[in-house]
């Protein structure tokens, strides 16, 4: 591995722990969003990621977040409620989101994010969770204008670590729909 990135997932349900298991398995430092709805982490936990309890905690030291989220309503709700995601992004992270959103507001996310000085990757993943555990998914992904080149070897890393050896540009908020 070239370069490892501390990541931040938001999101360790059935898809979201592969991707967090094939990131700690290539080299990368992992926090994650301790939440109800996550899949038992133990394993992850052993592996050196660490939980914390809230969006704004994940994001607050890590060069990528990644959203591994149900859909839009889940999307906002830990990007823009209180001690979100959002009230902890330096400027310049990633924000790398693998839900399954509506088009109109995966548009109105990536707006948000990047007034907010992040810069906003829309991924959203096909296959199941096994392939997930695999790190077999695949992205379709699309990267705006704003997200500058010194931005995508963190991406790209990201992609090949956890997912797939694919990239199949898309349009905002197009990626599956």
């Amino acid at each position: 591995m070239s370069q490892a990135y501390h990541v931040g997932l938001i999101g360790v349900g059935l898809m979201g722990h592969g991707i967090a298991r094939n990131l700690l398995s290539s080299g990368h430092r992992l926090s994650f969003l301790q939440h109800p709805g996550n899949q038992p982490v133990d394993d992850l936990v052993a592996a050196g990621a660490t939980p914390l309890e809230s969006g704004c905690t994940v994001t607050q030291n890590v060069d990528v977040v990644i959203l591994c989220v149900t859909g839009s309503p889940q999307v906002n709700a830990v990007l823009f409620d209180a001690a979100g995601v959002l009230e902890g992004l330096r400027p310049g992270t990633v924000v790398i989101d693998c839900s399954t959103a509506l088009p109109s507001s995966t548009s109105d996310v990536a707006r948000r994010v990047n007034e907010a000085g992040g810069r906003f990757m829309d991924a959203a993943m096909t296959r199941t969770p096994k392939e997930a555990e695999e790190g077999r998914l695949n992205p379709v992904s699309y990267t705006h204008l704003t997200l500058p080149k010194r931005c995508l070897p963190r991406c790209y890393h990201y992609l090949i670590a956890s997912l797939r050896r694919s990239f199949m540009p898309a349009t905002w908020g197009q990626a599956i729909h």
